[in-house]
């Protein structure tokens, strides 16, 4: 056994089932081991901001991590946006690093980099393997510290030659992860600022899970609380009987509109809210310091402090369901509401939605209020382009769910090679492309900044035109059948077809 055999046999022994993939010649001894050992799937990415993308939309819907497999530190940066939304998401992903051969080190060879520097931007645990007989028992640690803290990144960088040498492949019994604690005295003082006025839970992280949801549900109704979620959350389970929170407003005049309503903004899962950008005259903060209350933090056990709080608050074991309707079938020419409205309307029960639509998918949050039951993802850290990375991850974590992208073409244009892989493994992903043929954000903020009549350099910026992006070329040029609709009642029938079949398809929903 050679030290990449050791390496990869030490992945499955920790449980590691995925090793989403974009490697190079420093890889080929892990690529090769893939075929020697058995049990870790290798799934090859055409670029590394899929690599990435993926392992976080398949942490998210697992729990665990998959291996990203990328060559050297160019390889890494070309991965480091999704690592970034990752980290935010805070989803547990292994990241394995070819490296040249230690020998090779001192000639300066073209690709060398900084790998560690790099790495640290995005990663808590880095590590550098100094020799064969401690590869395996460094990745199983990489592994174990990928877990801890409610899921992070764990870096592990293993030179060619370490590679390619005799190893024994002991690896240590796994580490037992710490447990996560709450605070009764942060419960306490929750309690307390539910009963001292109008109040709101700001939930996120594992308050978004069902059971957290539902406990957050029994503790609203037994206070007269309200529910309000982070604008961009990792994961959120939505939809049928489960109550439904508020999302809190991207533009922070927005946001600072409705946290003002309350006394006490009690921070469940997640952190004090801050604005994305900052604007002059706005404050940073969303809540002031006076009105926040700290329940648990994303790294703190949410869920036994929710409990506790119920407990605290007598809440009820029963909550009613939230109930309502699906919106109508909307019919004429496409925009942001009516093909939101078209998505909610036939979304299946127990889907997977990866929405990346931004601007072109606001009025998507509030159509799908009562839809059947189903996972909402978002974009967590900003860095756009993770829409068709993510929902490839989350389609080869849960193959039995239909997966549906609602994408901006903007962001989509970043990692269109999604659709590569998604067709290679026959993933059931159904991306449908909000094609406003603008990058719309930038429209606004120049808006909300008083400019009413852009200059043309400004226009052009903001325009993806002269070409349009021709998205049924794109998809089908990487192997996925593709189509383009103008009007509600095109897209409706487009994506029932699809639904009812296997695979990955596209629609480009052209708005006007």
């Amino acid at each position: 056994m050679n030290g990449a055999e050791a390496l990869v046999s030490a992945a499955v022994k920790n449980g590691v089932k995925i090793c989403f993939a974009n490697p190079g010649t420093t890889e080929m001894p892990l690529v090769q081991a893939m075929d020697s050992v058995p049990g870790l799937r290798g799934i090859l990415c055409l670029h590394e901001n899929v690599v990435t993308g993926a392992a976080d939309g398949y942490g998210r819907m697992t729990g665990s991590p998959a291996m990203c497999l990328l060559h050297l530190g160019p390889g890494l940066a070309n991965g480091l946006t999704n690592l970034h939304n990752a980290r935010r998401a805070f989803t547990p992903i292994l990241v394995v690093i070819g490296e040249h051969a230690t020998w090779h080190l001192s000639a300066d060879p073209l690709l060398a980099t900084e790998i560690e520097a790099v790495a640290r931007n995005v990663s808590e645990y880095v590590k550098r393997n100094e020799g064969t007989l401690t590869i395996a028992s460094d990745l199983g640690e990489a592994i174990a510290a990928s877990m801890e803290k409610g899921g992070r990144i764990a870096t592990l960088i293993v030179p060619h030659d370490f590679q390619i040498a005799d190893a024994d492949g002991k690896t240590l019994e796994r580490r037992a992860l710490p447990e996560t604690q709450y605070s009764f005295r942060q419960v306490t003082q929750s309690a307390q600022a539910l009963k001292a006025g109008k109040s709101a839970l700001l939930l996120g992280g594992p308050a978004l899970s069902e059971a957290g949801i539902m406990l957050a549900g029994r503790i609203a109704e037994a206070s007269g609380a309200d529910l309000i979620c982070d604008t961009f959350f990792a994961r959120m389970e939505r939809g049928g009987d489960l109550p439904s929170p508020i999302r809190l407003p991207y533009f922070p005049d927005q946001a600072l509109e409705l946290t003002r309503r309350y006394q006490h903004v009690i921070i469940v899962g997640t952190r004090r809210p801050v604005a994305f950008f900052g604007y002059p005259e706005l404050p940073s903060h969303l809540t002031t310091e006076e009105q926040t209350v700290m329940l648990s933090g994303p790294q703190e056990d949410t869920l036994g402090a929710l409990t506790a709080l119920a407990h605290e608050v007598h809440a009820s074991d029963e909550i009613e369901p939230n109930r309502g309707q699906r919106p109508d079938m909307p019919k004429g020419a496409l925009n942001a509401q009516s093909v939101s409205a078209v998505i909610a309307s036939l979304q299946p029960s127990n889907c997977i939605i990866m929405d990346e639509a931004l601007t072109v998918g606001t009025p998507y949050f509030d159509a799908s209020r009562h839809a059947p039951r189903f996972s909402h993802l978002m974009l967590t850290g900003g860095a756009i382009g993770e829409g068709p990375g993510a929902a490839t991850g989350a389609a080869v974590a849960c193959s039995d769910r239909k997966v549906i992208n609602f994408q901006s073409d903007g962001c989509g244009a970043y990692s269109v090679q999604a659709f590569w892989t998604q067709a290679r493994e026959n993933l059931d992903v159904v991306t449908i492309i909000g094609s406003n043929r603008s990058y719309n954000i930038l429209r606004v903020e120049l808006l909300r900044a008083g400019v009413k009549q852009p200059g043309p350099i400004a226009r052009s910026m903001s325009s993806l035109d002269r070409p349009f992006l021709d998205w049924v070329k794109i998809g089908e040029g990487f192997g996925v059948p593709s189509v383009a609709v103008d009007t509600a009642e095109a897209l409706a029938r487009e994506l029932e077809r699809a639904l009812l079949q296997k695979g990955p398809r596209l629609i480009e929903a052209i708005m006007t």
